[in-house]
């Protein structure tokens, strides 16, 4: 006797915001393990930097955000971003009532993620700092100019309004069916290349966090393990709310961009020919 067939309803929220939770800590399980690897393991190694560079950093975000999408994408469309979940409530009609779920559902993946991340490199993060200074706090969340290129609060600031617009309006131009949307289930690949595209040309001012769950969620976990310094910057001001304000005025401003520049001059699907079939999707 086989086994009968599963026949499910829509997931409902709940559903949603466990895929959101289950992408968005893909997401910072690559990402922040890379920086982990990269910055403390690398420090450790001789030669030092053995274990990878900038480039390797970025190529594991962008899978990162690959990997995460593909977890989340049939339950709840994978915006891992509450950037990308606001801007598509205000240019998409995403539900309102959802946004803050899932930007909780968001932040608590990335949380949970780093929480893992600082856990498995304990050894690592402490032999290279033993102080928990800034020198490792970066593996985890932003600093302006990485800690050590001469970029104020502001000019990191317009850097995560700039790389946000930058990647939800080609999130919104690979996404659009009426435009030449990657077919073949490649959409999540090409969002991963997008982000590293931005990881390799805005990466200096600002560490590219272009998401506040990715760097509120690992900031908290680094503050309760140790970083006691995680909230404030190189400086001493205090910087968690550059990368929280800055992703979501750019990532509607990008949206903005796509619909005023693109989207309103996309051709509509022409209907069939008369007295013939529609053409098969």
């Amino acid at each position: 006797m086989t086994a009968p067939k599963r026949n499910r309803s829509m997931p409902g929220l709940l559903g949603e915001l466990c895929a959101e939770f289950a992408g968005t800590m893909i997401l910072i399980l690559f990402g922040c393990g890379v920086v982990a690897q990269v910055v403390a393991g690398g420090a450790l190694t001789k030669p030092p930097g053995a274990l990878g560079d900038h480039d390797s950093i970025s190529w594991a975000w962008g899978l990162g955000v690959t990997l995460g999408v593909y977890v989340a994408a049939r339950l709840s469309g994978a915006h891992i971003n509450p950037a990308v979940t606001l801007s598509l409530a205000a240019f998409k009609d995403f539900p309102w009532p959802k946004v803050l779920p899932y930007a909780v559902a968001q932040t608590l993946g990335a949380f949970v993620a780093a929480l893992l991340v600082r856990w498995n490199y304990t050894e690592v993060l402490a032999a290279a700092d033993p102080g928990h200074t800034f020198k490792t706090q970066f593996v985890f969340s932003t600093l302006p100019g990485n800690g050590s290129l001469p970029v104020s609060e502001w000019g990191a600031l317009r850097d995560q309004i700039i790389g946000t617009a930058i990647l939800v309006l080609l999130i919104f131009a690979v996404t659009d069916v009426l435009n030449a949307a990657p077919k073949a289930n490649m959409g999540p690949f090409i969002t991963g290349l997008i982000v590293v595209a931005i990881g390799m040309a805005f990466g200096a001012d600002a560490g590219y966090a272009i998401n506040p769950a990715r760097d509120f969620g690992p900031r908290l976990a680094s503050f309760i393990t140790g970083y006691h310094s995680a909230w404030r910057d190189q400086y001493g001001n205090f910087y968690f709310w550059v990368p929280i304000v800055g992703p979501l005025v750019g990532g509607l401003v990008g949206a903005a961009l796509y619909k005023v520049l693109i989207s309103r001059y996309l051709p509509l699907p022409a209907p069939p020919e008369p007295g013939r079939a529609p053409a098969p999707e």
